[in-house]
């Protein structure tokens, strides 16, 4: 068996943090990442939305021709009453 000072840390099996992710504004250049961080967020906010609105005008298209076919068969039902009445 090995030792406790053979064992990789915690930090060697899952990496040291310092990768950049987590870097704040104003240091040497993490300021460049920042704002493309920012901008990955941005478009992928916007990429998210524009998913949302293309999904919600499908539906609203869909809600559409449902109402349109319905208003058409219900106005095509009451010129068949209407007709039905008037030719006793």
């Amino acid at each position: 068996m090995g030792s406790k000072d053979d064992a990789p840390t915690w930090a060697d099996q899952w990496g040291s943090g310092d990768n950049g992710s987590l870097k704040r504004a104003g240091g040497n250049g993490s300021s460049i990442n920042a704002k493309a961080d920012k901008k990955t967020v941005t478009g992928n906010v916007k990429a998210a939305a524009s998913e949302g609105f293309i999904k919600a005008k499908a539906a609203a298209l869909v809600g559409a021709q449902k109402v349109k076919s319905g208003t058409s068969s219900g106005i095509k039902w009451v010129k068949e009453q209407y007709q039905k009445r008037t030719s006793k």
